[in-house]
């Protein structure tokens, strides 16, 4: 899976547009470190990838297995400490109003560490940066 972002920041202090294809979301910094609070800041964004790519293997899995639940829900909790380059991110995934059984639900359990963005984020990653002038 590939996939192609661009941002851009102008004169307002971290107000950033991202795009990719025809979407564009807003990032942002908050007020305590001069940004304005008009989106997610880039550690959200983060979480938010892995949550909504949880849901998405989850919820094709599931249809997959004809298993029901009226909701998924994945919360995500990411403390990035900068004192020791460490990230620990916490996932919690709740099934609201389901009849999956134990069995089923640890085979879910193992189905979301397997999508992509758990896999890149747990896997090597090599970042390639070059200035264009």
């Amino acid at each position: 899976m590939e996939a192609t972002v661009k941002a851009v920041i102008k004169q307002e202090n971290y107000y950033t547009e991202i795009s990719a294809g025809n979407h564009t979301i807003i990032a942002d910094e908050p007020l305590d470190l001069g940004g304005k609070d008009k989106g997610f800041n880039p550690m959200e964004l983060l979480a938010s990838a892995l949550s909504a790519c949880t849901l998405a293997t989850l919820k094709m899995y599931m249809d997959r297995k004809n298993w029901t639940a009226e909701k998924i829900i994945v919360e995500i909790h990411l403390d990035n400490i900068r004192e020791t380059k460490t990230t620990n991110i916490n996932r919690s995934i709740s099934f609201k109003n389901h009849n999956l059984t134990d069995e089923q639900l640890k085979r879910l359990h193992q189905i979301a560490e397997a999508c992509p963005v758990h896999k890149a984020l747990t896997g090597e990653i090599n970042i390639n940066t070059k200035i264009d002038l």
